[in-house]
């Protein structure tokens, strides 16, 4: 099997980043609230969506790396029978 993304390690690196800027973002956005620290809590807010859609990116290279393996391994088996 042709593994188009063997960075399994990376992968959940990349995910614990994504959870933690959004933990931390919305913990930002809650203190300026608090506050009334508006540049803080849009700080907050930026930072959770910024790891909002770096999770929603992860999980498309996640789909097409599987349906790419998928079709690899689907043409490498063909070639095998065919030969």
């Amino acid at each position: 099997m042709i593994n188009i993304r063997n960075t399994k390690g990376c992968v959940k690196m990349g995910k614990l980043k994504n959870e933690s800027d959004k933990v931390v973002g919305k913990t930002k956005e809650g203190l300026g609230e608090a506050s009334g620290d508006d540049k803080m809590k849009l700080k907050g807010k930026l930072q959770n969506a910024s790891g909002k859609a770096k999770e929603k990116l992860e999980d498309a290279k996640d789909k097409v790396a599987e349906k790419a393996n998928e079709f690899l391994d689907k043409h490498e088996k063909n070639n095998k029978e065919d030969n």
